[in-house]
């Protein structure tokens, strides 16, 4: 699409600085590890594919659209996957290749802005208001990194711009794949109005169902409740609801941030309670966490287990290693060590999470829990 030098909000310098509007592009690849698959294998272009472990235990990294279709997803049990789509293709990680992929598309991002903040291998936030190369567009900048991405990449990318992170990445996910969509000034609050409050980060399913039963299922209706009934709700994270459904976000994006962790976490579909479950439920979230901890390439010494009872209230329990965890092995045995501690449980669980701390190295990707500022959801 074509773009006006206003048509995100930037004066014509294209500084932003006489109003303060900061210009925000969140750029997200589509599909990533399966789309790398596809485009290195042409046989498996058009079919669904899945990266991950085709064994029982094994878990879907990620799916290709056509896959997704099928209502396979990322986290996904493999065995569950193969029974929603039989002809799903598994296709073995290759995380030196996304590695290397992702280091060509950060290189891009750093042509048109120094102020990128990586998310994980396949997304990141730019900041564009000194707009370094006077392009005069945040959204043209976004047109032109998407373009070089295709050029140098062969692969496709969906970008959001907005004048803030919140609106940004819900904008990039609001077209994808292969789109673009901007949420200028003064749109933020109705762009959000009319949303199921599922596309909010950190709310998953059950979250969004405990919602509904109080009145909440968009942005707008979010909007209507106070801070008082939010706070009585949610807790701490009522700032962040009550600011969410107005379109505020405050954080600015922040170029190199160091990671303190790599973890992962999953809420189920049901609540869990017996020792068998539980333990099932560990060994999938270990390889989903595991694998992160390899493509991050990071050294930590403490394993954290974290739970969330029925009645949202958390727990947690952390060992830590004389030494920095190498092997996966090691990771599993202390998780399951952390779990077994517990059992039994004094009430089911509706969310299980890992987290490997205490890290000496690594350029660390964000574990995809929201970054400082935005909390995950208890919900």
């Amino acid at each position: 699409m074509d773009a006006t030098p206003d048509d995100s909000g930037e004066d014509d310098s294209g500084t932003g600085t006489g109003t303060g509007i900061r210009k925000i592009i969140h750029v997200d690849m589509d599909a990533f590890y399966a789309s790398v698959e596809q485009r290195d294998d042409p046989s498996l272009r058009g079919r669904p594919v899945a990266v991950g472990g085709s064994s029982d235990r094994g878990v879907v990294a990620a799916a290709s659209y056509e896959a997704r279709v099928f209502g396979v997803r990322s986290a996904m049990a493999s065995a569950k996957a193969i029974r929603l789509c039989p002809a799903l293709v598994f296709c073995k990680p290759r995380f030196d290749v996304y590695k290397h992929v992702s280091g060509q598309i950060r290189a891009i991002f750093h042509d048109y802005t120094p102020h990128v903040e990586p998310l994980s291998l396949d997304e990141a936030y730019l900041d564009v208001t000194d707009d370094i190369l006077g392009i005069g567009s945040a959204t043209r900048i976004a047109e032109l990194i998407r373009a070089r991405i295709r050029a140098d990449t062969g692969l496709t990318a969906s970008a959001g711009v907005s004048y803030n992170k919140f609106l940004a990445k819900l904008a990039s996910d609001q077209n994808k794949p292969d789109g673009l969509c901007i949420i200028r000034p003064g749109e933020g609050a109705a762009f959000v109005a009319q949303l199921p409050v599922r596309r909010f980060h950190g709310i998953g399913p059950r979250g969004a169902e405990r919602m509904a039963a109080l009145g909440i299922e968009t942005g707008a209706d979010l909007a209507l409740k106070d801070l008082p009934f939010l706070q009585a709700h949610f807790g701490s994270m009522a700032e962040y609801l009550y600011r969410a459904a107005r379109g505020i976000d405050l954080r600015r994006v922040r170029a190199d941030r160091p990671r303190k962790s790599v973890g992962g976490e999953r809420t189920f579909d049901r609540d869990l309670s017996t020792g068998p479950a539980l333990r099932e439920a560990l060994e999938r979230i270990i390889d989903i966490v595991w694998d992160r901890i390899e493509r991050s390439e990071a050294h930590g010494r403490t394993v954290t287990l974290k739970l969330k009872y029925i009645d949202f209230s958390p727990m947690s329990r952390a060992r830590s290693a004389v030494r920095p965890i190498t092997s996966k092995d090691e990771f599993a045995a202390m998780s399951r060590e952390l779990l077994d501690a517990v059992l039994p449980l004094p009430q089911p669980v509706r969310l299980m999470g890992l987290t490997l701390s205490a890290l000496d190295e690594g350029d660390l990707p964000d574990d995809e829990t929201p970054p400082a500022g935005q909390p995950e959801l208890p919900l």
